[in-house]
């Protein structure tokens, strides 16, 4: 999400030609602003909405796992889900509002309000039209790219596929609007309503999906855990109310900030112009976007052409990718999407000093929230797993399998929640084309990676191991390729406080990891691992044993993140 445009004024500095801050520059640098005390203010309102978001989405999951379990329905829904959510990614959620935010706010500063608000309809209603065009034509041919993308599904499980990609197509088109929605209120100041927005199609398509699961499977269903055996018919009719209720909740993404919207001043206009010189702008940052943003997602795609053939794999790396997402969405999103708003603002001002330091102090905070995390989840996966998902159709081995792929995605946790941020910084400095080529390896480097870690590790078992590892390792190349880029783009990024900031948390961390080991293995010993209470005990105490660790680490390491997040937070607190 990004602002301004560098091109705004000739006498401007451009970062190409950037060698060291200009003497205003050095000044504006040591003024007491407020710009990176918002940036940390916005955060941390973004991290409790997207908190909220992600515990619902684990209750989401929760529900999948105990009435689906990991297998044959789940794995349908899966990639059935998979598709649309693909495309929201490509043309939504990140190079629709990466591009919008940007010509919407160059609009509000050079051509007024009411300009502005004439784009938000122009784009609102191209989008429509665009998308209800795509989502027709995915509809008419679901059973091609079903058939494309699951080859090593069975008939049956195909035939399921098909009928769920059927119904939640659209979802790409309702969640593209509410970007749109997004893109203005975050433009206008307002991070809450939006970042709540995913916490809303939870709870719906929760509520839905159960209430239309039910009732089209007559009221019950068979929860078999046998993987290779066939569903009862009741138990296909179930996932698909599950997907209806996905789609209804994609719809109240998007209808629950309509009327913020009209509260920050938008009225819409049933005004379509493709023609447009704003729609056009906007539309030509997307192009390289689409890929810029989106090479994660996309990577998911094939990914997904990688497990098809392995029964239950999809399901397990869909489990763990979402307990992947907790630490991403909390800290990576929430970061990022206080924090490029800011750096567009200041990269249009010229105050390239400002710029460089209030993103090595963006990505210091993501290193300090998601290594600790990764570690975390590397260690205690297996017994939050047990804790979270373990019921119902979700057995034993469905744990073991979903810890290992969880390990091998949170090896590249924190170069995944850092892309959040250096990625759209580039559109800051009016710069899609460096993510685009960027993407564009790292898609073909993850192909390669899928295909030679999946065969690595199939003689195993752990064939969707190998498809979380290339990920992991996708992300990391993706960031660093990014980081040098960045560099060269502003002469430098603070690499050296940067660095020692992370050997720093990188010590912390490996500190609360072994202390996590040992006091898992030792309740393991005395408790076992059966009871709701016993499941609960060797998650947490090891979690708050850990945390605790990795403060006191961090006070003798003097990692000065820890006591900026804690003195924001104490503020927030006596507000």
């Amino acid at each position: 999400m990004n602002e301004i445009e560098l091109e705004k004024d000739q006498t401007e500095e451009s970062p190409e030609n950037l060698t060291e801050p200009s003497a205003t520059q050095e000044i504006e640098a040591e003024k007491p602003t407020t710009k990176q005390t918002s940036v940390a203010k916005s955060a941390g309102i973004v991290s409790i909405a997207v908190m909220f978001s992600r515990v619902l989405g684990l209750v989401r999951e929760m529900v999948f796992a105990r009435y689906f379990g990991a297998g044959f329905l789940y794995d349908a829904y899966q990639v059935a889900f998979t598709l649309p959510n693909v495309l929201r990614d490509l043309f939504a959620e990140g190079a629709l509002s990466a591009a919008f935010v940007k010509v919407f706010t160059d609009y509000q500063i050079n051509k007024g309000e009411k300009e502005a608000w004439r784009l938000a309809s122009l784009v609102l209603n191209a989008v429509a039209v665009i998308l209800s065009i795509i989502t027709i034509l995915g509809i008419v041919f679901s059973k091609q790219i079903v058939e494309k993308v699951a080859h090593g599904f069975p008939p049956e499980k195909i035939a399921l596929t098909i009928t769920m990609t059927q119904i939640m197509f659209p979802f790409i088109l309702l969640v593209a609007l509410a970007a749109v929605a997004m893109g203005v209120l975050n433009t206008k100041g307002v991070f809450g309503v939006p970042a709540s927005a995913s916490t809303v199609f939870n709870i719906v398509s929760i509520i839905f999906g159960l209430g239309f699961a039910y009732w089209l499977s007559g009221g019950s269903w068979s929860k078999s855990i046998d993987k290779d055996s066939i569903p009862s018919i009741s138990s296909q009719w179930a996932i698909i109310g599950m997907a209806i209720g996905t789609l209804i909740g994609g719809g109240a993404q998007f209808f629950m900030q309509v009327p913020s919207l009209y509260k920050v001043g938008f009225r819409f206009s049933p005004i379509l112009s493709f023609a447009d010189e704003g729609v056009k702008k906007v539309m030509y940052l997307m192009a390289p976007a689409i890929l810029g943003t989106s090479a994660v997602q996309i990577n998911v795609l094939v990914n997904t052409m990688f497990v098809t053939e392995i029964n239950g794999g999809r399901s397990w790396l869909s489990y763990a990718f979402r307990l992947m997402q907790f630490p991403i969405g909390l800290f990576g999103v929430a970061i990022g999407t206080a924090s490029v708003p800011v750096l567009s603002r200041m990269a249009s001002e010229g105050k390239f000093g400002e710029f460089r330091d209030t993103l090595s102090d963006s990505l210091k905070l993501v290193f300090l929230m998601t290594l600790p995390s990764a570690c975390g989840l590397v260690v205690l996966g297996e017994p939050i797993i047990r804790l979270i998902y373990e019921r119902g159709a979700f057995n034993a081995s469905d744990v073991s399998m979903t810890a290992y792929a969880l390990a091998g995605y949170s090896i590249g946790l924190t170069g995944y929640a850092a892309i959040k941020i250096l990625s759209p910084a580039f559109y800051a400095l009016n710069d899609a084309k460096t993510p685009m080529i960027i993407a564009v390896a790292s898609i073909a480097v993850n192909a390669l990676a899928s295909y030679f870690f999946r065969n690595w590790l199939m003689s195993y078992n752990l064939g969707h191991v190998g498809v979380a590892l290339a990920t992991s390792s996708v992300a990391l190349v993706n960031f660093f390729a990014l980081a040098l880029m960045m560099r060269k783009r502003i002469v430098r990024l603070n690499g050296r406080a940067i660095f020692s900031s992370f050997i720093r948390i990188a010590i912390a961390s490996a500190l609360m990891s072994l202390v996590c080991y040992f006091s898992l293995q030792l309740l393991i010993k005395f408790l076992g691992i059966d009871g709701l209470i016993t499941r609960i005990i060797e998650a947490f105490i090891p979690i708050g044993i850990g945390g605790l660790t990795f403060l006191a680490a961090a006070k003798i390491l003097k990692i000065e993140e820890v006591t900026k997040v804690y003195n924001a937070f104490s503020r927030k607190l006596k507000r």
